[in-house]
């Protein structure tokens, strides 16, 4: 018998939650605190630190002005970014309707939509609920995953575009105020979106058991629609906000800086503002809801496992939950590891920055490895049984600390080999930058065997993370792995979400015409940010392989399959095809940036032809049509890409068989994942080299600038190209390999059932 008690288990889990939501209000409350209004003349500054003297007020400047200005600019970007996603929503819940629908007919067509119990599909001594049911809880799931993925990313927009102008303003009276402020907001998003995940699914699993009942087996199968619906609402913010955040961003810098040589987000160029509303549809919400995501489904695929080993069998419901709990356990260890970063240490220097934030993973991961060992002592009997393909096998409960405490690991090494090959600080991304000075070919040569390079340690870790959990704890401890990578979102959210903030508030800095000191210290904040996104995007990786092999196992044993045999001729076509998808998809979305890219090219360079006094500063450039232009072409090109990823399992399962879906599932994950991670990491290089040049911090890179040169050009061409590779194709593709898996799950009964219509025709 687990230690812990089964009425202890149902407190913990929502009051965990419960206490992440009041912290994130705690830290909104602080940043609110900045004020976007100027302070009136000769009133007397406060000693709490919200006061301290301003550079505007040493170096003579109107602080009036400088704050108007500000609110001007983030009121822009906040009504650019909520009116694209509101319209986004608009056609992304068509799709959830329709979808919803296919989920219900399907499910429920299994058993003839039939409403008498049926023999259970794992004990077949056992009556279990009928499939309709199944189907209407599977659909029910699905939307409530789906909402709440949505409400993730426009709440994390909504913080996001609240604190830009506030960070600005914070940067006059030092590097470390703006830090605290920019910290705080990611942390609001963070600790938000990992306890609402946690806390609806757990009100689900609840609500769901009164009519369930006993039939654990059917209650967590319904429950895996959960995951896909955040997922695959994922997808569509991905993808949306990766091509709109791209398409402004590459018109921005191709016009102005290669061919007008005005700086980065200099208020003159036309795309400015629709490129930083793009930092937060894209970065912000599109990440948002990625990793709300790849959370669901984690903790969907453990479950699904679970309640069919000794811990559904004997209706153990603190062992059944034991996934909820280390997410519980998560957030509360995250919680002191925030304060690290905002309350224990002060930032003084523009050094500080980057150690601080990656202190915040080494903190978080050494201080989550004692949780995890807590909750295991506790949460678990000594010795139990978990379901491997058909069998069931013994464990212990050290053995599955083990498996959780793997994954912890192998998450954060995939972090630092991530940063290692991204971060402007080490050789590969200044080898790169070197190759500028032969042109933008050598630039993107190198940048390339750069990413190919990168992805060797992380499979190496992913792999060993695989084999251990799997020759511990079968299907299951993979489950757990993933979910242990993904334990410490609520930190890895708050610094992914603090490197658009510090991006928005350099680019308000630069348009609201603040003075130099302020713009190098924002800019200081967001090439750290740079490189902690890049950390971000390997852990998101790293997790969706992990995630998706559970999501493999579980569907495997659901749809009956005794052995996925490679030699077999149906899973041999099935491996070629998933292989090739990555690429497919790749396409579908760098066309999309490109094709987006030159209208707004064109634009801008109409724009500056045709607009008097415009380059000079005297005229005033049309933002709101880059803004049009951003949003149509994302909403329309989102749709192809979308369709691809949703539609291939059902087509393939129905009429090829569970045989070739399951080929198709490993080729897609076994290919995706060595994409994803190259093309991250290769458009992160790039950035970095053009920002190592820009910097001129060192001997070197003073000998490759200044701003303007050729060395500089051919650095901003590379950066143009990687930037689609990195902040569209790559992050998405981790969603493309969870979410075929989890919807192959969810319609496992009907493939099983009545999948492979072509081979039973012929």
């Amino acid at each position: 018998m687990a230690i812990l008690s089964d009425v202890a288990t149902e407190v913990l889990i929502p009051l965990a939650a419960v206490v992440g939501i009041a912290f994130s209000i705690a830290q909104w409350v602080l940043v609110a605190r900045v004020k976007l209004a100027p302070s009136p003349p000769g009133a007397s500054r406060s000693k709490d630190g919200y006061g301290d003297s301003l550079i505007e007020e040493e170096e003579g400047l109107n602080d009036h002005n400088v704050v108007a200005k500000c609110a001007e600019i983030q009121n822009a970007i906040t009504e650019g970014a909520t009116s694209f996603l509101f319209t986004e929503y608009q056609y992304v819940g068509v799709f959830m309707s329709i979808f919803a629908v296919v989920i219900f007919l399907f499910l429920g067509s299994v058993e003839g939509f039939s409403t008498k119990s049926h023999p259970c599909t794992y004990s077949k001594d056992k009556e279990c609920k009928p499939a309709l049911f199944n189907a209407l809880f599977s659909t029910v799931s699905f939307l409530l995953g789906a909402i709440t993925s949505v409400v993730s990313g426009f709440l994390g927009m909504k913080i996001a575009t609240y604190a830009n102008a506030r960070t600005t303003l914070e940067a006059r009276k030092g590097v470390g105020k703006a830090f605290i402020t920019a910290f705080r907001s990611g942390s609001v998003m963070g600790f938000l979106l990992a306890s609402n995940g946690l806390l609806v699914l757990y009100i689900a699993i609840n609500l769901f058991k009164m009519y369930y009942g006993d039939d654990w087996e059917g209650l967590f199968e319904s429950i895996t629609g959960y995951g896909l619906g955040g997922s695959s609402m994922a997808l569509f913010g991905r993808v949306g906000g990766g091509i709109y955040t791209k398409a402004a961003d590459v018109g921005a810098d191709l016009v102005g800086k290669v061919e007008r040589n005005i700086p980065e987000d200099d208020p003159r160029n036309p795309a400015v503002i629709a490129d930083n509303v793009g930092d937060n549809v894209g970065d912000i919400a599109g990440m948002g809801s990625d990793l709300f995501g790849s959370y669901a489904e984690s903790s969907c695929a453990a479950l699904v496992v679970a309640s069919i080993s000794s811990f559904g069998v004997n209706h153990d419901l603190t062992g059944m939950l034991y996934p909820l709990l280390v997410s519980s356990m998560g957030i509360i260890v995250c919680l002191i590891t925030t304060l690290f970063a905002t309350d224990f240490f002060e930032i003084k220097a523009v050094k500080e920055i980057e150690p601080s934030l990656k202190k915040q993973l080494i903190i978080s991961t050494a201080l989550m490895t004692v949780g995890i060992a807590l909750v295991s002592w506790l949460a678990l009997p000594y010795k139990f049984t978990i379901f491997n393909f058909g069998e069931q096998k013994e464990v212990t409960n050290w053995g599955l600390f083990l498996c959780v405490s793997i994954g912890l690991w192998a998450g954060l090494i995939i972090g630092y080999v991530t940063e290692y090959y991204t971060s402007n600080a080490y050789s590969p991304v200044q080898d790169v930058a070197d190759a500028c000075r032969t042109g933008a070919a050598t630039n993107v040569i190198f940048g390339l065997a750069l990413g190919y390079k990168s992805v060797i340690i992380p499979i190496f870790a992913i792999a060993l993370g695989i084999y251990v959990s799997f020759t511990i704890a079968a299907m299951y401890g993979i489950a757990v792995a993933a979910l242990g990578m993904l334990s410490t979102i609520a930190t890895g959210l708050s610094i992914d979400a603090y490197g658009p903030i510090s991006d928005n508030a350099g680019g308000i800095a630069e348009m609201a015409g603040m003075s130099h000191r302020i713009r190098e210290r924002t800019d200081a904040l967001d090439a750290a940010g740079n490189t902690t996104a890049a950390i971000g995007k390997g852990f998101a990786i790293g997790s969706a392989a992990l995630v998706s092999l559970a999501l493999f196992g579980a569907f495997v044993s659901r749809a009956g399959v005794k052995v996925v045999d490679v030699l077999s001729p149906k899973v041999i076509i099935g491996l070629v095809v998933g292989a090739m998808l990555p690429y497919w998809f790749s396409a579908m979305t760098m066309k999309s940036v490109g094709s987006a890219a030159l209208k707004m090219v064109e634009e801008v360079r109409r724009q500056f032809n045709t607009i008097p006094g415009l380059m000079e500063g005297t005229g005033k450039p049309d933002y709101a049509n880059c803004v049009k232009i951003s949003t149509d072409a994302s909403i329309k090109q989102m749709i192809p890409p979308g369709a691809l990823v949703m539609l291939t399992p059902l087509i393939v399962g129905t009429l090829f068989g569970v045989q070739t879906l399951s080929g198709v599932l490993a080729g897609a994950l076994v290919s995706g994942v060595q994409v994803a991670i190259s093309a991250s990491n290769t458009g992160g290089a790039w950035d970095n080299a053009k920002k190592y040049i820009e910097a001129g911090a060192s001997e070197h890179a003073r000998s490759l600038g200044p701003k303007g040169s050729d060395c500089h050009k051919a650095a901003v061409i590379g950066d143009t190209i990687g930037d689609p590779l990195k902040d569209t194709s790559g992050p998405s593709l981790n969603i493309l390999i969870k979410l075929m898996a989890v919807e192959s799950l969810v319609f496992a009964p009907f493939f099983a059932t009545h999948g492979g219509l072509l081979f039973k025709l012929f």
